[in-house]
């Protein structure tokens, strides 16, 4: 196991978060799916410079992107958004493709469970396809029910992945793992070695180390199942606003230029704006935390 991370937290130049976890003992990123802003040949580029690889990327399954949408021209638009991010991972030489079927925030279904089921499996299966091509491996991720309806825990993202087929994996995040499941050792060990990638925050979603998640325990039983990949941080922090805030300095004072619908992703997910010196010590905290239990 190594550690890696996603870099859609926080606005910021690549070469910055890039300079930031190399430091800090991170091997690989899970970039953005956002390959219109991520030049292939630039970004690969700069993670040869900084001694990084690409681990993979993750879907930001946003806006008009759904995969369970009704209407059949979003569907297939959403098809091709996926497989662009399959495409990009390919050419930054990555391993693995994090996939979130439907939008992010929406929690009211388009059609029936069987309708649905069907959609989002055939859209999968033809982005299965074009991975398989690339190299590239597919990892179904569920999120928490405040996050979407359609997927919520491991059995269902297992059972969506081996409909799929049988070189598609499944994504496991501690945080959303926290809210929906029974027993989240017991969920890693039923996904078993479809596991293709895992998530790291704490209960609260702030780094690994600042929450109630048992780590050694955790990491544990991703070693007892064989899992040999990504533990890949997504810590979002929730901005405290109030007089007891341990983090006067949360919150940038000088945002860099980013989209309204990347802001809208941030804010969507309880965070906002944050200072670089308030991430770097997420970040130095999960490599506190983790990479004593991985090494």
């Amino acid at each position: 196991m190594h550690l890696s991370t996603h870099n859609w937290m926080r606005a910021e130049p690549l070469e910055v978060t890039l300079r930031r976890i190399k430091r800090l003992g991170f091997e690989s990123i899970e970039i953005s799916g956002e390959p219109k802003q991520y030049d292939s040949k630039t970004s690969r580029a700069l993670l040869k410079q900084h001694g990084i690889r690409c681990w993979g990327a993750v879907t930001l399954t946003l806006g008009e992107r759904n995969l369970a949408a009704s209407n059949e021209s979003q569907r297939a638009a959403s098809v091709a958004y996926v497989k662009s991010v399959v495409t990009m991972v390919h050419e930054l030489e990555g391993t693995e493709c994090t996939i979130v079927p439907a939008t992010v925030g929406k929690v009211v279904p388009d059609g029936t469970p069987e309708e649905e089921w069907k959609w989002v499996v055939d859209g999968l299966k033809e982005v299965y396809a074009h991975a398989q091509k690339c190299g590239v491996k597919m990892a179904i991720e569920p999120l928490n029910r405040f996050e979407t309806y359609f997927l919520n825990r491991a059995d269902q993202a297992l059972r969506l992945a081996q409909d799929v087929g049988p070189d598609c994996g499944v994504c496991l995040d501690v945080f959303h793992m926290n809210i929906e499941e029974a027993d989240m050792h017991a969920a890693i060990r039923k996904v078993g070695s479809r596991l293709a990638d895992v998530h790291v925050a704490e209960n609260n979603r702030l780094a690994p180390g600042m929450g109630s998640i048992d780590w050694k325990k955790f990491v544990g039983t991703l070693k007892e199942v064989g899992y040999k990949g990504a533990l890949t941080m997504e810590a979002v922090a929730p901005v405290d606003r109030t007089p007891v805030s341990p983090w006067p300095n949360q919150v940038e004072k000088n945002p860099v230029d980013i989209s309204p619908e990347q802001l809208k992703f941030i804010q969507d997910h309880g965070s906002s704006l944050l200072s670089e010196e308030f991430y770097t010590m997420l970040y130095e905290v999960a490599s506190r935390t983790l990479l004593p239990l991985i090494r």
